[in-house]
């Protein structure tokens, strides 16, 4: 009896980096390093990777002739651009392509050993460029964004994160329309192909338009949230994705939030107090985190996970101090957040993962960011000290008063506790008096109320 295996089959990637000017050798391999953790985080098996020196990324496929004949090979196509109508080019055209046909051949790949289902590049293509690459190798070729929208597809949890990861697919996919071949009906002629092409637009665009109303609604609901929250110390974590925000979330509040080591577990804002909770209330947000080259239109669609960094009181930017790259991944999370304004916000520079360095890697970093808290999850003092920080940071701009609250008023002992620390407190028959640490807003407030009574 024959069994069948129901174990899906894995899916062959190959790698393709274009080096352009002023790029150099390393950040070409860092790109594609973190262009492989994308893929990887797909589902898919990384098989082989191979790159080439070009001045621009324009051109039919981005690559000359000579390269695309090798990528072929990994995937069994032609590596000829199949074309509906064939233009005789002119002289000066040829000269340019025989020039630059094999450009970067000096980057001689060893011959495939294994054969490729699926094309990444790394960097963004355009309709034609995408359609071109496919018809030279003959299967499915993704760029950089298509991966990023795909993974952020697949980890979207609230309803908030799938709306917004959907208006970026969609709007990803409208220009490309054409040159896949969009819908099934693209027979009759010239005539009716421009006409499904056009419905299948505007239904793309009538959708998009339901889906920012849907989510407006929402935004109103977590504006509403969020300004309940605005009276109470918020610190934001912002990062790097895959840096170790969520895990540090996880050990501050003693929530379940998702921990993964994959890149964009976390898209969804999660808020949860400090635990053991202190006085006042500190909440703590776990933000999407960034990446470079996050497209436009995704930075965008996750407007109001950045919002939570916006309107917070500290940022706390956590980088994985064990990963060789993590100064351009700092300046990627501060240019993004400068470009949405959260970049004057009080922070505090996180070298997380700790316990990955030697005692001479940490003491040179030391002396680079002496401003820096190193630090590791799964080391209790560590997160004391940073609970402590946190707490020394947000009782710096309060003020020690001293309240008396007669017996007779109602509710304002409770208030007083959720929102300050008491540090001492006395009793006597007209009522009780009380030592505290808050914000002078705050005692004010309750003054008045107190006086109006």
């Amino acid at each position: 009896m024959a069994f069948h295996s129901t174990k899906p089959e894995t899916i062959n990637a190959i790698l393709v980096g274009l080096q352009l000017p002023q790029m150099t050798e390393q950040e070409l391999e860092s790109s594609l390093d973190e262009l492989s953790r994308l893929v990887t985080t797909l589902g898919y098996n990384v098989v082989g990777r191979m790159s080439q020196r070009r001045e621009t990324q324009k051109g039919a496929s981005v690559l000359g002739d000579g390269k695309l004949h090798e990528l072929a090979k990994w995937t069994g196509g032609t590596g000829v651009i199949a074309s509906m109508v064939v233009h005789k080019k002119h002289k000066a055209a040829l000269k340019f392509d025989a020039a630059n046909s094999d450009e970067g051949t000096e980057e001689v790949s060893a011959a495939p050993t294994e054969s490729a289902q699926i094309v990444v590049v790394d960097c963004d293509l355009s309709p034609s460029q995408l359609r071109n690459l496919e018809s030279a190798t003959g299967v499915t070729v993704l760029d950089r964004t298509g991966v990023i929208i795909e993974i952020f597809s697949r980890h979207a949890r609230t309803r908030a994160a799938k709306l917004q990861v959907e208006i970026a697919r969609l709007t990803y996919v409208a220009p490309r329309i054409r040159e896949t071949g969009g819908g099934g009906e693209r027979e009759g002629g010239k005539g009716a192909g421009e006409t499904s092409i056009e419905l299948d637009r505007r239904k793309i665009r009538d959708r998009i338009k339901e889906l920012k109303q849907e989510l407006e609604s929402i935004g109103q609901e977590h504006l509403t949230r969020r300004s309940r929250r605005e009276q109470e110390a918020c610190v934001a974590l912002v990062g790097y994705t895959n840096a170790g925000k969520s895990s540090l979330m996880r050990a501050m509040t003693g929530s379940e939030v998702l921990v993964a080591d994959q890149l964009f577990a976390t898209l969804d804002t999660t808020v949860r107090p400090m635990f053991p909770e202190s006085r006042p209330k500190i909440l703590i947000s776990d933000t999407v985190g960034f990446i470079k080259k996050l497209p436009h239109d995704l930075v965008a669609s996750f407007k109001s996970t950045l919002d939570e960094a916006l309107n917070a009181g500290l940022l706390l930017y956590v980088v994985d101090s064990s990963d060789p790259s993590f100064r351009s991944q700092l300046e990627v999370t501060k240019t993004v957040l400068g470009e949405v304004g959260a970049g004057e916000i009080p922070s505090f520079l996180i070298l997380n993962k700790r316990d990955r360095l030697t005692d001479e890697q940490v003491e040179t970093l030391r002396q680079e960011f002496p401003e820096a808290i190193f630090l590791s999850t799964r080391d209790e003092k560590d997160l004391k000290a940073l609970r402590e920080k946190l707490i020394q940071f947000f009782e710096s701009d309060m003020v020690d008063e001293e309240l008396f609250i007669p017996y007779a008023v109602k509710g304002v002992i409770g208030e007083v506790r959720s929102k300050m620390k008491v540090l001492s407190e006395s009793y006597d028959e007209k009522g009780v008096r009380l030592q505290v640490r808050g914000k002078s807003d705050d005692i004010l407030r309750l003054q008045k109320k107190m006086s109006s009574n």
